[in-house]
Formats: C-alpha cells, structure tokens, sequence
C-alpha cells in the first residue's frame, strides 16, 4: 500500500506539481495541500487522469483551528475504486474567504458543503443552494466551531399555551459543581459507602 502511495504521490509531483505545495503520507493515506485557487483543477485531474482515477468522492469535512489566521481545514475525501486507493486534499481557508465549491467536479459535494457550512460557517463560492442543513431556520452561531459554547446559546422547546415551537436563552437548572476525580485506589480523604469493612481488622 505504501508503495502504491509513494508512486501515487511521485506521478502527481511530476505530472500537476504546480496544483500541490506539499504531499505527505500518514494515517496510511496521501494528503496533498494545495489553496483554493488550485483546488478545482486538482479535484479534475485527481478523478480524470487515467493513473489516478479517484471518481468516487467519499466526504468533505472542517477542522477548526481558531489560533491561526487561516482559521479552517476543508479537507476532501475521494477513493479510487480502480487504484484501490483513498487520498486526502487539504486547503487552510479563513472565516472570511470563500471556498470554491466542488459541485461542478464531484455533484455529491453538495450537501457535504452546507453541512460544513452550517457547522462551521465555511463558505462555498458557486454552491447552487449553499445554506443550512442540519440546524434550524433561525439557528445562530455555528456548532463545530471550537469557541461555540457547549450549552449553546438558546433551546428549544413546544409552548403549550403558544402552541408552537420558542426559543429560549438557555438557563441551566443545576449549580456548577466541583468534582473530586481522585481515584479511590489512589487514597480518597472520605470513606466510600461500605469502605469502612475493608479497614476492619
């Protein structure tokens, strides 16, 4: 497989150098990098060209690295059931700009894109229907992100004398609490429930 990869990885350094700025293998798959601009030129050699016949495209998913100025990783799956193959392409986009949509090359990209842009607000240039898909209508902020609160902002919930779905503030019920993780193998300052016959002599 490795050496299957590192042919792979040669060909596409020899033949669409340009396209990639770097091809690295891990996780026992190829992922090239490559930036937006070249992206599309990239997915139509990866699934045209003869050598690499990767016409199956498995998944488009974020990673969210809010330190950097490019703040997300789109990365594209793709298989190739000819070569036996999976390859991994990555682009680093910000918040801000625009990614251009796979549609063209690939038509089962599209929901995978509203699905990174409704979890991450990444946007799709030339996406024929770029909006939410998993969150409500009025859905607010975007949940994959790692600066969105865990409680999230509003909950739902049915209005019986409303008759009808409202939104909410989230109010939680419960005190923050501080939990002692201590194990008890470890020596607990309390006696557990029952502890008290192991100390017995």
């Amino acid at each position: 497989m490795s050496e299957a990869l590192n042919g792979l990885a040669t060909y596409i350094r020899e033949t669409r150098g340009a396209l990639i700025s770097d091809a690295v293998i891990s996780f026992g798959e190829l992922t090239l990098t490559a930036t937006s601009d070249n992206l599309i030129a990239l997915l139509t050699f990866l699934r045209d060209d003869a050598r690499c016949g990767f016409v199956n495209f498995t998944d488009i998913c974020g990673v969210d690295w809010p330190q950097r100025p490019d703040r997300f990783d789109v990365v594209y799956h793709l298989l190739s059931p000819k070569q036996n193959l999976r390859i991994r392409v990555k682009i680093a986009t910000g918040e801000d700009q625009p990614v251009p949509s796979a549609c063209a090359v690939y038509p089962g990209a599209d929901w995978f894109e509203r699905e990174a842009y409704d979890m991450y607000g990444i946007l799709f240039t030339g996406h024929p229907d770029l909006r939410r898909i998993l969150t409500d209508y009025g859905f607010e902020g975007y949940p994959l992100r790692k600066d969105f609160p865990t409680t999230g902002f509003v909950e739902v919930r049915y209005n019986d004398e409303a008759k009808r779905v409202v939104y909410e503030p989230v109010e939680l019920k419960q005190e923050f609490r501080n939990f002692d993780f201590m194990s008890p193998w470890e020596g607990t300052d309390y006696v557990l429930p029952g502890g008290e016959k192991a100390n017995a002599k």
